[in-house]
C-alpha cells in the first residue's frame, strides 16, 4: 500500500474514490477486518465545507414547515427566515451554518475562509435574526421546528461561544436573542412533556436534551442543565431492555443509543455503567457486532436518511467509548458506520442536493469530531 494511504483519513477516502465509479456501492468491511480510524484533515474539511456553503444561498427547492392561516401568512423563505432560508429546510440551514463555524474553527486555513465569514456575517446579523425570532414568536410557530431545529440552534450557539475568536463573538451576540428564546422554549416543554418522543428521526427527544445539555455547560446555564439532567432521568432511567438496535427503512437515529448519549452526559459514572449494563448488555461483550445500515437509494431523500443514522450511531458509541474504557472496542464499530457512508457523500459533487447534499455533511463532522476527541 502507498505510503501514507493507509490510515482512512477524509483525503484517503478521496483517494479510493477516484480509483472507482462514483456509482458503485460500497460494502461494509468484513468484521474481522480492522478498520484504520478516521480523521478530518484539512483537505476533507475543504471538501465538506463547500455542501453548505453551497447550500445556505440555495433558497429554491425549499420545504417550508409552517402554518399559514391567512394569505398574508405566505412568504417566501428569505423574507420568513432572512439567517436561515437555505438549505431545502430551516433546520439544516442551521446545521449548516453550524458546520461552517466548526470547520473555521478547526482549520483557520480553510479554503474559501475569507468568503465563508463573509456569508456568516451577511447571514447572522441582529436584524436578520431578529427576524427568525419574531416568527418563532408567532401564536402558532411556538412548536416550530420542535426540538431538533431548536438543538441546532443551541449547537449553533454553543460553537461560537467556545471559539476565542472576536467575529464569533459577534456573532454569537447577534445570534443571543434566537438562543436564549429557544432555552425559554425548552423551559416550558420539558415539564410538560410527560414521555419522551421515542422517534428514530427529527423530533427524538434524547438527541435535542444532549445538544442542549452541552450547551448548558459551555455557558454555565445551570437552571437548564438541572431541567436536562432531571428529565433524562425521568425519561429513560427506568428503561428495561432496549429493544432494538436494527434501523427502519428512512431512520437518521437509533433511539436505544441516542438515549446512551444522554445519559452518559447526566448520570455519575458508576450508575452510568450500572444503567448501559442493564439496557443494552451486549454493548460489553467484544465479540458485539453492529452492521452499517445499508442505503438503497441516495437519490431518494427519505432513504438516505439511513446515512445519517450511521453517522449518528458512530458519535454515539464513540461518545460512550471515549469516558468508559470498557467500551474501546466500541470504535471499530463505530468506524465501520462511518466507513460506510463517508465514501458517497464526498463523491462527485457531495451528493444528490435534494437527498442529503443539503445535510449530510453535518453528521459526517460531527461524527469525525467524535472521533477526535479520545
Amino acid at each position: 500500500m502507498i505510503k501514507g494511504i493507509r490510515i482512512l483519513t477524509l483525503g484517503a477516502v478521496l483517494f479510493q474514490i477516484g480509483c472507482s465509479a462514483p456509482s458503485e456501492k460500497k460494502e461494509a468491511p468484513a468484521e474481522n477486518k480492522p478498520v484504520p480510524t478516521p480523521e478530518l484533515t484539512l483537505e476533507g474539511a475543504n471538501r465538506l465545507s463547500k455542501l453548505p456553503f453551497k447550500c445556505m444561498d440555495t433558497e429554491y427547492p425549499n420545504t417550508m414547515q409552517s402554518v399559514a392561516y391567512t394569505e398574508a401568512d405566505i412568504k417566501n423563505p428569505k423574507s420568513a427566515h432572512p439567517t436561515f432560508y437555505g438549505c431545502f429546510d430551516w433546520h439544516s440551514s442551521v446545521h449548516g451554518h453550524w458546520s461552517l463555524v466548526k470547520l473555521l474553527k478547526q482549520f483557520p486555513n480553510l479554503e474559501n475562509a475569507d468568503k465563508i465569514r463573509e456569508k456568516l456575517a451577511i447571514n447572522l446579523t441582529r436584524e436578520n435574526v431578529m427576524v427568525e425570532v419574531e416568527y418563532l414568536k408567532g401564536k402558532y410557530n411556538k412548536s416550530f421546528e420542535r426540538t431538533y431545529g431548536w438543538a441546532w440552534v443551541l449547537k449553533l450557539a454553543e460553537e461560537l461561544h467556545t471559539w476565542d475568536d472576536p467575529f464569533a463573538k459577534k456573532l454569537e451576540q447577534n445570534l443571543q436573542p434566537l438562543s436564549t428564546l429557544i432555552v425559554n422554549y425548552f423551559t416550558l416543554y420539558l415539564p410538560d412533556l410527560k414521555r419522551p418522543v421515542r422517534s428514530a428521526v427529527h423530533p427524538n427527544t434524547a438527541f435535542a436534551l444532549g445538544f442542549a445539555w452541552d450547551y448548558s455547560i459551555a455557558t454555565g446555564n445551570d437552571s437548564l442543565k438541572k431541567l436536562i439532567g432531571q428529565r433524562a432521568r425521568d425519561y429513560y432511567l427506568k428503561d428495561s431492555v432496549c429493544k432494538t438496535l436494527e434501523p427502519e427503512g428512512t431512520d437518521i437515529f437509533t433511539p436505544c443509543i441516542e438515549e446512551i448519549d444522554i445519559m452518559r452526559r447526566v448520570l455519575p459514572k458508576d450508575e452510568m455503567r450500572a444503567w448501559v449494563a442493564r439496557y443494552i448488555p451486549s454493548l460489553l461483550q467484544k465479540t458485539f457486532s453492529l452492521d452499517p445500515g445499508k442505503v438503497t437509494d441516495r437519490t431518494d431523500g427519505h432513504l438516505g436518511h439511513v446515512d445519517g443514522v450511521n453517522f449518528s450511531r458512530a458519535w454515539c458509541l464513540l461518545g460512550l467509548a471515549n469516558e468508559f474504557p470498557e467500551y474501546d472496542h466500541l470504535r471499530q464499530i463505530a468506524f465501520r458506520q462511518i466507513d460506510y457512508s463517508l465514501p458517497s457523500l464526498l463523491s462527485g459533487d457531495g451528493g444528490n442536493y435534494d437527498a442529503s447534499g443539503h445535510w449530510l455533511g453535518t453528521f459526517a463532522i460531527y461524527a469525525l469530531n467524535a472521533v477526535q476527541k479520545k
